[in-house]
């Protein structure tokens, strides 16, 4: 491990914006991505194609009904705030309907954007844990590279190489998941890429549990402790969450609860919102 310096690098001013603020994006996550006929979406949509349900101002015919319309993958998804990033300042507030020249461009910019932000999320929060101080300055490095390229032109954002900057800062996460997770006394249970489709884990002690990239796809989890579990890249798809306890766990998303059933007893981050399907 490399040492940690005396002054530690500075953190890019300003932050890109981690949230998404659908009014100021031209709906580009209902344009420029695919999806596909399933559980998740009614139709079938090519990338580069507006949504049947997208209306002229940019809003969503349906956004009251998504998940009875059958687009609840519409209401999991969240660009951690790329759609606004990639509409007001790569192309400085110049839509795709006004000015389809740059329709391709802003099309093609919005995925790397994406990825970009989710990876500035992760970051920001492993510098939020007193415990992973031992890589904070290296956070912090990442942190500002990753945020200067979300202030490039698109043509410019079209050259990064989003593969090896994740592997880049995946390895700061993981630093991070360890420093944190040690902290928990006893064995952790390692399920990292595990697949746990339908699981029943009501009750599970999970605390300190590496769950980096696990299949939880309706799995039950009632009454579980995730407390300092790390939940990086977990599918949780109709898991159950009810009763179980989420605080203080590790690089879990917004987008990874909106996919969750949980219900007011879910004691979940006060970063994060409980989502409004949850009974």
């Amino acid at each position: 491990m490399k040492d940690v310096p005396s002054t530690p690098a500075p953190l890019p001013a300003p932050l890109p914006v981690l949230q998404a603020d659908c009014a100021n994006c031209f709906a580009l996550c209902c344009v420029a991505l695919p999806f596909a006929k399933s559980t998740d979406f009614a139709v079938n949509k090519p990338a580069g194609t507006p949504c049947k349900n997208l209306q002229q101002d940019f809003r969503c015919g349906i956004h009251t009904r998504l998940r009875d319309k059958g687009f609840q993958g519409c209401t999991v998804f969240d660009c951690f705030g790329a759609g606004q990033q990639v509409s007001q300042v790569t192309f400085g507030g110049q839509d795709w309907r006004t000015h389809p020249d740059t329709a391709r461009r802003m099309f093609d910019a919005f995925p790397i954007m994406r990825q970009l932000h989710e990876l500035l999320f992760y970051v920001s929060s492993a510098l939020t844990l007193p415990d992973a101080a031992p890589v904070h300055a290296d956070l912090r490095r990442a942190l500002s590279e990753a945020s200067e390229w979300t202030r490039a032109d698109a043509d410019t954002l079209a050259t990064l190489n989003v593969d090896a900057l994740r592997q880049e800062i995946n390895t700061l996460l993981l630093k991070t998941s360890e420093l944190v997770r040690a902290k928990v006394p006893g064995r952790k249970k390692n399920h990292r890429g595990a697949d746990l489709m339908g699981a029943r884990l009501s009750g599970a002690d999970l605390r300190g549990a590496n769950l980096r990239g696990a299949y939880l796809i309706a799995a039950d989890l009632t009454r579980a402790d995730l407390r300092t579990a790390d939940l990086i890249g977990a599918d949780l798809r109709d898991t159950n969450l009810r009763g179980a306890d989420l605080r203080d766990t590790i690089f879990l998303t917004q987008p990874q609860l909106n996919a969750a059933q949980g219900d007011p007893t879910t004691r979940i981050p006060p970063t994060l919102t409980r989502p409004a399907h949850w009974a």
